[in-house]
């Protein structure tokens, strides 16, 4: 993040310390501006790269070019990916961010309770509870703590994951074990595909594609719009619909950059996140449903798995898992969903 407070005083620090400063006249008076930066991790030609481009677009409009975010799809390549950049977010190294609570749990622990397998029935539920409420509030709270910024409805969907494999599907649990099968770097995703009975093995999403092809994993665990944006098509045969688990990736902010920018900046940043959010929900949930089609005519081979075999494997999971987030949140998600979970 570069920031520049352009006062004759400011200039003449920006000089001696040999920075550089923008004047930009306003009526007679200096004008403050800031330039940061946005990653996600996946491709650009992704369904987040466009929305987040639209996004800090009109935000660079809306401020008269004030604040002006550049968008980085797949972590702008940094080495360690995601839990890198999670790092950089927190220790002021990048300003925005939008990663799922899978992986921001290894920074904010109870955020990992967004992928709670069976918790959701549909993504309006999930818009619903992630957007207000005491349950969201509650997820903001443990951000701040941690030094993020979580934005209200800013949740960017991705969508319920389903298992594709490359040599089997999967009809049963009993189908898992013993399997190889891909996940993100969360504790959670290890350790429910672990009970299960398969194997799980953290891949970076940018090496997913070469490690199924040399059969590094059996399979993999994602939302259609994930396996079609990334090409998995060309190297599963199969796709088992289980909807185990919701994901979508929360938009963030350094918190210490965030409380920086003026009111009228974070008014003008807020409006366009509720408005390009939106946009990419509708687009990415028509997208995934649209997909299933589409793969099949790759020649991908569906089938419905029996989630009662799934569910009836993971009492000792939920049990762990209630005990790892606390009665706070645990309560307040049953009762948002309006049913007991686990």
């Amino acid at each position: 993040m570069v920031r520049y407070r352009l006062t004759r005083r400011g200039l003449i620090a920006a000089a001696v310390a040999g920075g550089t400063a923008v004047l930009l006249p306003r009526r007679g008076r200096a004008q403050q501006m800031w330039k940061a930066r946005q990653f996600h991790n996946q491709p650009a030609e992704s369904h987040q790269q466009r929305f987040l481009v639209g996004l800090w677009d009109d935000v660079r409009k809306d401020t008269g070019g004030r604040v002006d975010v550049s968008v980085h799809p797949q972590n702008d390549n940094v080495p360690g990916s995601d839990p890198q950049a999670l790092k950089m977010l927190v220790g002021g190294e990048l300003e925005f961010f939008s990663l799922m609570g899978g992986i921001l749990g290894q920074a904010v622990p109870v955020m990992e309770i967004q992928g709670l397998p069976f918790a959701f029935a549909s993504p309006d539920q999930v818009y619903e509870v992630m957007d207000s409420g005491p349950f969201a509030a509650h997820l903001r709270q443990e951000c701040a703590a941690k030094g993020i910024h979580l934005f209200p409805a800013g949740a960017l969907e991705n969508g319920f994951r389903d298992i594709s494999m490359v040599d089997k599907p999967i009809r049963t649990a009993d189908d898992l074990a013993g399997q190889k099968i891909r996940v993100p770097d969360g504790e959670m995703f290890r350790d429910l595909f672990s009970t299960l009975g398969a194997v799980p093995v953290t891949i970076n999403i940018r090496e997913l594609y070469d490690g199924l092809k040399a059969h590094k994993v059996d399979g993999q665990e994602n939302p259609l719009v994930v396996t079609e944006v990334n090409k998995l098509y060309e190297v599963t045969k199969y796709v088992s619909v289980t909807h185990h688990m919701w994901s979508g990736f929360n938009l963030l902010a350094n918190l210490k950059f965030w409380t920086s920018l003026p009111s009228d900046i974070q008014a003008v940043v807020n409006r366009n996140v509720v408005k390009y959010v939106a946009m990419q929900r509708k687009y990415t949930d028509d997208l995934n449903d649209a997909l299933a089609t589409k793969l099949k005519d790759r020649g991908l081979v569906f089938n419905q798995a029996d989630m009662a075999t799934f569910r009836g494997r993971l009492g000792p999971f939920y049990a762990r898992w209630k005990q790892h987030f606390g009665e706070t949140a645990w309560n307040l998600l049953e009762r948002q969903v309006g049913s007991k979970l686990g």
